[in-house]
């Protein structure tokens, strides 16, 4: 399997909710997630691995290297709290515009 492969399938089963969304934010966003291989090659065995998750202007850059045991699902669950932390960042910066305004 390709990492962009593997990307495109993570990011896919993000925006359908295949997996448990515990927020309004992070039902709310699901759609705008976008997962994207960064590093020059697309090998599972490659020697560095960087993957970005974004929604809109607020990203994390993740890199792995070939030799952690089960590269795949590891990568699989980054995403997933990649996006989860992003979401938790976008509450954050959603209340503090609401402090300012009171």
């Amino acid at each position: 399997m390709k990492v962009s492969e593997l990307c495109a399938m993570i990011q896919d089963s993000i925006r359908s909710g295949r997996y448990p969304l515990a927020t309004e934010t992070e039902k709310k966003f699901a759609g705008a997630i976008q997962v994207m291989l960064k590093s020059g090659t697309d090998d599972l065995k490659a020697k560095d691995i960087a993957i970005e998750v974004r929604v809109h202007d607020l990203y994390v850059v993740s890199n792995y290297v070939p030799n952690i045991q089960h590269l795949p699902g590891v990568i699989e669950a980054e995403i997933v709290d990649s996006y989860k932390m992003i979401c938790r960042k976008i509450d954050r910066l959603d209340s503090g515009v609401q402090l300012k305004k009171l």
